[in-house]
């Protein structure tokens, strides 16, 4: 069989890496990725054939997995968190036309929201959006349209890369934008490195959150209006107590 699995490593810690992951990682020749995810799979490396390009080559990098698989070699693509989350499951999954000799199985994985609310307590127990802040490749009103909605509907907001070096702003337009339908006071918090060496986390309001610096390894959390730190964790009420 011709076999490619589309992996979920999830934040990056060993113990965070699903049985399902190992075992696909383990019966696998050749790991295709990009560089700093390849280094999640780091202790699979030795005796494999490894596949690499540029962040920006990730089209480039599913058709190399798909011709490793069609070759008969069982190929494993690499993704951090969960690959059908801002991944490369659906690009994998777009390609597969051309390679229907291949049998494709995506194997789902921790991703940040996840990862990151967990740190913090329990910042996603009611409805929330998933809104990724980068405009390579979704255009910015796009996105703002996106959090204007989600504010107005009042979910609680799981951020993905809030900030890089060529985008200093857009953490802030986006705080200012929920501003508009919540108060500065609203819990908020973000979490760094999360899963790896140099993890970090801070619990913050909103006001404070509009002044913050991160980067595109922080995943930012904005409460709902219900959303309260209770010592020291951030919760959003799922409605419990109103039943009892």
């Amino acid at each position: 069989m011709k076999q490619l699995y589309v992996i979920g490593m999830g934040p990056g810690g060993a113990d965070q890496l699903t049985p399902q992951a190992r075992y696909a990682l383990e019966a696998s020749q050749v790991l295709c990725g990009y560089t700093t995810y390849l280094d999640l799979a780091r202790d699979f490396q030795d005796g494999r054939e490894i596949v690499s390009t540029p962040m920006t080559q990730e089209l480039e990098r599913c058709r190399l997995a798909l011709e490793r698989a069609a070759e008969g070699k069982t190929t494993a693509m690499i993704c951090s968190g969960d690959a059908g989350v801002y991944g490369m499951a659906g690009p994998i999954l777009q390609m597969a036309e051309d390679f229907p000799e291949v049998e494709i199985e995506v194997i789902p994985g921790v991703t940040a929201a996840l990862a990151g609310a967990a740190v913090l307590g329990a910042p996603l127990m009611h409805d929330f959006a998933v809104i990724s802040l980068s405009d390579l490749l979704t255009p910015w009103p796009v996105i703002e349209k996106r959090l204007d909605c989600a504010g107005a509907g009042d979910f609680v907001l799981c951020l993905y890369n809030p900030m890089s070096k060529k985008r200093r702003d857009h953490l802030r337009r986006a705080c200012d934008i929920l501003l508009k339908h919540r108060s500065g006071d609203t819990v908020c918090g973000w979490v760094k490195n999360i899963g790896r060496e140099g993890q970090e986390h801070r619990l913050l309001t909103l006001e404070e959150l509009r002044e913050e610096q991160v980067d595109m390894f922080t995943t930012v959390f904005i409460g709902s209006q219900s959303t309260r730190e209770i010592s020291g964790r951030m919760v959003t009420p799922r409605g419990y107590e109103a039943k009892g």
